[in-house]
């Protein structure tokens, strides 16, 4: 792997282990990082952990909106596509990297060879020099320090021309492996377009669920309110009878006075106006425990236990 895509792989490495530490993500600076990795320039480090912490708030924003499974199953996909994405892109980089390696070993190769070729010329021109000096005597040396000499330029020539069409290939290839590389990011970032619509559709489902169970939810109280109101009435309409009951029992009391010969049969009256009252409190007893459960079960309802507090719509 490069050094620029190692310190951005250990960036990523030192961010997770710092918050799996305990450590939260707006928490985390370039110097804890460089602490951690020891390797790399700051500013590479600082703009990884920029798109990390990006990455981190993205994801934590549609965990909180969405259902624990689907928030699962997005985190898992999402992870895996980045692992993949990265591991194409190191191995890219390490093909690249190699063919420019050995391109430029062959043009130090081929410059080696011109620069001893060139160095032969010399030589030969210098011998030439020499043997013009001596033409008179030499003309026969001449001539073949001359074809010598126009042997060695082709040559020169021919190591030229494949040093320029080696050059040439390697240009190609570099634009080749530059051009895969991109229809791959194109390919990956289409994936992951539609790897977010997916994930939109699915939170507007959840929402559209979620304001369902509140419209039962609502629907359920003021139900439950209705059933209150009623019970409230009731209990209105027995504290009245008894009321009106307990007023008749005072005028029989006082009437007792002016007709003791109707004492027995007042008497007989009166105890069944008792029991009637007695069995009218426990009516009312009972309804007042009625009104109770149906207050706690309103109350329940409109108020959720804190333990789990009721998802809102986004």
């Amino acid at each position: 792997m490069s050094r620029i895509s190692n310190t951005r792989f250990r960036t990523r490495e030192a961010a997770a282990r710092l918050v799996a530490a305990g450590r939260r993500p707006h928490e985390l600076t370039v110097d804890l990082i460089y602490a951690e990795i020891r390797q790399g320039s700051r500013t590479t480090i600082n703009d990884e952990l920029k798109l990390w912490k990006d990455e981190q708030a993205r994801v934590d924003a549609l965990s909180a909106a969405l259902p624990p499974a689907v928030a699962n199953a997005m985190l898992s996909l999402w992870a895996l596509a980045i692992e993949h994405g990265e591991q194409v892109f190191a191995q890219r980089g390490e093909e690249l990297e190699s063919e420019a390696a050995a391109a430029t070993t062959r043009a130090e190769s081929l410059a080696t060879v011109n620069m001893g070729l060139e160095a032969e010329v010399q030589t030969l021109r210098s011998q030439l020099e020499d043997q013009q000096a001596r033409f008179a005597t030499a003309t026969a040396e001449l001539a073949r320090m001359q074809a010598e000499r126009d042997t060695a330029t082709r040559q020169a020539e021919a190591a030229a021309a494949e040093r320029d069409a080696l050059r040439a290939k390697s240009d190609e290839a570099l634009r080749t492996l530059q051009s895969t590389h991109t229809r791959e990011l194109e390919a990956l970032q289409a994936a992951r377009t539609e790897h977010d619509a997916t994930m939109r559709a699915e939170v507007d489902q959840a929402t559209a669920r979620l304001e369902g169970v509140q419209k039962r939810v609502m629907l359920q109280t003021e139900e439950a309110r209705e059933a209150q109101r009623r019970a409230e009435a009731v209990l209105l309409k027995t504290q009245q009878r008894n009321e009106q009951l307990v007023a008749d029992v005072q005028q029989l009391s006082a009437d007792a006075a002016e007709q003791r010969r109707l004492a027995e049969r007042h008497e007989k009256q009166l105890a069944s106006v008792m029991d009637e009252m007695r069995e009218l409190r426990r009516e009312r007893d009972a309804l007042a425990k009625q009104v109770a459960q149906l207050q706690g079960q309103l109350q329940a309802q409109v108020n959720p236990a804190p333990g789990r507090p009721a998802k809102r719509s986004r």
